[in-house]
C-alpha cells in the first residue's frame, strides 16, 4: 500500500493515468469542526488491465496533508480530457476541489448516479454496488475514522484503497449497461448539474431559503433573511461550521423573539452562550435590527410547503411516477422529488422533471395526465396510462 507523499511521486502517477481510458478516485475528508472540507486523504486506482510501470502500483493513497505536496499534477489530470475521472457520490469530493482550486474532472463519471439510472434504486451505497456487481464485501471498522490523524494504519489504508480498487470493476458494469440502454446522454445531464459551479455556491444573502419555517410573514422572513446572511458570513470567513454561530432552531426563535440588546439575547433558551456576547451578539443584533428596518421584503410563498393546488392530481402524479420507475428501471427520485409533483399539481412548469431525459420518460405524460388527456388505468399489478378521446 504506497501512500504519495511529494509533488513528484503524484506527477508520475498522473502521468500514467493519463493514458488510460479511466482513472477512479475518491477523498476522505473532515467538516465537523470547520465550514469548508478539509481534505486528508486521496485515492487513486488505475484499471486492471494497466500495463504502467509506475512505483507503488495500481492503486495508490496521496496525502495532501504533507507539507509541500502540490495537488496541480493532480488538477492536470483533471484537465486531461481522454481519461474518464470516475467517482462515486462525488458530489462532496467535487465540491472541495472547487473550493481549493476552481476546477471540476472533466470527463467525468458518477457511479452513484450511473447505477440510479441503470435501476439498482435511489441512492445507492458503494457497499451495495461493490455486494452486488463485484460480490464481495467491504471491512467497515474504519468508516468512523478521523482521517486527519497521522499515521494512518494498515487497516485504515486497506479500507481507503477500497473505495477504488473496486470503483473499477462497478464503473465498468454500469458503463457498459448505459451504453446498451442508450441511455449515456441521461447520465451526462445529471453530470452537468454536478460540475456547475452554482451548485457549490452558498451566497450569503440567499441562505434564508434553506431555512425551514411555518411562518411567512413578511417581516419575519426579513429578519429571517438577515440573521441567515450574518450567519453565513461569519461562517464562511471564519471557516467554522453554521452550528457553531447558532442552529436553525435558535434563528428562527430570534426572528421571532427581535432581540433588542445582550440582555435579551440572554433570555433565550437556544442560543448558544458564546453566541449571546461578542462578534456574533452584536452581529445578531445588528441583523435584526436590519430586517425590522427593510422595505424590500422577501414575498412568502404561494402554497405552503407540501401542500399542492391540486391534492387528488399530486396524488395521481405520485401513482404515475411510481409507473414510470416501475417500466425503465429508473429510481423515482432520480425522475422527480415530491415537491416537483406537488409543483406540477399547483400548475408549475419550471420543473425539473419537465426537462430533458425526464420530460422523455415522466414529464410529457404527467403533462398529459394534468391536462386530462391521459387516465390511469390498474390491471393486475401495473398501471397503464390511456388516452382519452
Amino acid at each position: 500500500m504506497t501512500t504519495i507523499t511529494t509533488t513528484e511521486e503524484l506527477a508520475k502517477f498522473c502521468e500514467a493515468a493519463k493514458a488510460e481510458a479511466y482513472v477512479t478516485l475518491d477523498t476522505e475528508f473532515l467538516r465537523e469542526r470547520t465550514y469548508y472540507s478539509k481534505l486528508c486523504l486521496i485515492q487513486m486506482a488505475l484499471p486492471p488491465a494497466s500495463t504502467a510501470k509506475i512505483a507503488g502500483g495500481q492503486a495508490v493513497l496521496v496525502d495532501p496533508m504533507v507539507k509541500g505536496l502540490s495537488l496541480e499534477p493532480l488538477y492536470d489530470l483533471f484537465r486531461h480530457k481522454a481519461t474518464v475521472k470516475v467517482f462515486h457520490a462525488a458530489r462532496q469530493d467535487l465540491e472541495i476541489f472547487f473550493h481549493d482550486a476552481g476546477i471540476f474532472p472533466e470527463p467525468l463519471f458518477d457511479t452513484q448516479v450511473a447505477a440510479m439510472v441503470c435501476g439498482f434504486g435511489e441512492q445507492v451505497g458503494y457497499e451495495t454496488l461493490v455486494r452486488k456487481i463485484v460480490k464481495a464485501d467491504l471491512d467497515k471498522s474504519s468508516r468512523f475514522t478521523d482521517w486527519s490523524r497521522r499515521p494512518l494504519s494498515d487497516a485504515q489504508k486497506a479500507y481507503a484503497l477500497a473505495d477504488v480498487t473496486h470503483l473499477r470493476q462497478i464503473y465498468e458494469h454500469l458503463s457498459a449497461q448505459l451504453k446498451k440502454s442508450g441511455r449515456e446522454s441521461w447520465l451526462a445531464e445529471e453530470i452537468g448539474v454536478l460540475e456547475d459551479p452554482e451548485t457549490y455556491i452558498t451566497r450569503p444573502e440567499d441562505a434564508w431559503q434553506r431555512v425551514r419555517t411555518r411562518s411567512n410573514s413578511p417581516r419575519f422572513l426579513a429578519i429571517l433573511r438577515e440573521l441567515a446572511r450574518f450567519r453565513e458570513t461569519y461562517a464562511q470567513e471564519r471557516d467554522v461550521p453554521r452550528s457553531r454561530v447558532y442552529k436553525d432552531d435558535a434563528m428562527i426563535e430570534l426572528a421571532s423573539t427581535k432581540p433588542a440588546d445582550e440582555g435579551d439575547l440572554g433570555k433565550s433558551r437556544l442560543l448558544l452562550r458564546e453566541a449571546r456576547r461578542g462578534e456574533i451578539a452584536a452581529g445578531i443584533l445588528a441583523a435584526v435590527k436590519a430586517g425590522q428596518e427593510a422595505r424590500d421584503l422577501p414575498e412568502p410563498e404561494k402554497t405552503e410547503p407540501g401542500r399542492p393546488g391540486n391534492p387528488a392530481l399530486a396524488d395521481l402524479l405520485r401513482v404515475l411516477l411510481k409507473a414510470k420507475s416501475d417500466e425503465t428501471g429508473v429510481a423515482s427520485k432520480l425522475i422527480a422529488s415530491a415537491a416537483d409533483l406537488d409543483a406540477i399539481a399547483s400548475g408549475a412548469r419550471d420543473v425539473p422533471a419537465l426537462s430533458g431525459w425526464r420530460a422523455e420518460v415522466f414529464g410529457a405524460d404527467a403533462l398529459r395526465l394534468a391536462g386530462g388527456q391521459i387516465a390511469l388505468s390498474a390491471e393486475g399489478g401495473m398501471v397503464r396510462v390511456v388516452p382519452i378521446g
